[in-house]
This record gives C-alpha cells, structure tokens and sequence, in this order.
C-alpha cells in the first residue's frame, strides 16, 4: 500500500511540475509574442509582478494596463529559459520556482515566484524577475545605484 501511495505522489507531482513549466514556458512565449490576452490569463486575478526597477512592484491589474500599452506596438520582452527549478507544498495546491533567463540585450536574469493551483490550472500569483550581480560588482554597482536614487529625487 505504501508504493502505491508513493507513486501516486511521484504521478502527481510530475503532472504538477509538467503543467506548472508550461505555463512559466508560456509566459515567456507570449510576452515574445506581446500576446496580452494570453499573457494575463497565465496569472490569478491578485497576482504581483515585481520588474527589475526597485519601483516596479505591480498589482496584476496595473501591470495589464502598462503591459497591454506596450503589447499594443507589437513589442514585447524576450526572455529564453535556461534552467528551472519548481518545488511543490504538501498541500498540493502551491509551487514556487526559481528559473535563469537569457536575454539576447541584458544577458541572465533569474525569475522567482509562486503558482496556485486554481479550478481553472495553475496560475502565476507571484513573479519577481531581477538581474543578478556578481558579489563581486555589487559594491560598485550598489554605490551607482546609491547615487542614482539620490539624484532621482
């Protein structure tokens, strides 16, 4: 009885993470493409969608208003997945994710965030997407950053 259990769980949580790539794999397919209306049905109605400016922390509803504009030129973001990690709670109805990205202008980013799964499949309610530095670079880039909020001010 136990195996069974066992593999129950394993079935699950591949189908999970199969559907939980998809729908990361997705998001990056049709923000290329700046498909809005698919774009936006890949996130819960409350999601957040943090950018890479300190200042870019979007409620859904915001971020669709700024991204439909944008869409509206034909001009989206590229981001190619490079690897992914996708870890799921016991209660199988949450996942979160850490992924590298490249992109052919800034180079590698890393996304992070939260899935829930949703009578409609698993939806994106959190993305954070941020461009690593090298701890190396950090305190130079940290004090240009520094200077550069100061003088935004």
């Amino acid at each position: 009885m136990n195996s069974l259990i066992i593999l129950m769980f394993i079935l699950v949580n591949t189908n999970d993470k199969k559907e939980i790539n998809k729908v990361l794999d997705d998001l990056h397919y049709y923000a290329s493409k700046a498909d809005g209306k698919n774009y936006f049905n890949l996130f819960d109605e409350d999601a957040v969608f943090f950018g890479t400016d300190s200042k870019e922390r979007w409620p859904i509803a915001e971020f669709k208003t700024y991204t439909t504009e944008r869409f509206s030129d034909g001009i989206g973001w590229t981001y190619y997945p490079i690897n992914r990690n996708i870890y799921i709670d016991k209660d199988k109805n949450t996942a979160w994710f850490d992924e590298e990205l490249n992109n052919d202008k800034y180079g590698v980013f890393r996304g992070t965030g939260v899935l829930i799964k949703t009578e409609n499949g698993w939806k994106i309610s959190q993305y954070n997407l941020l461009l690593p530095i090298p701890n190396e670079l950090l305190i130079d880039y940290s004090n240009e950053i520094k200077m550069f909020l100061r003088n935004d001010n």
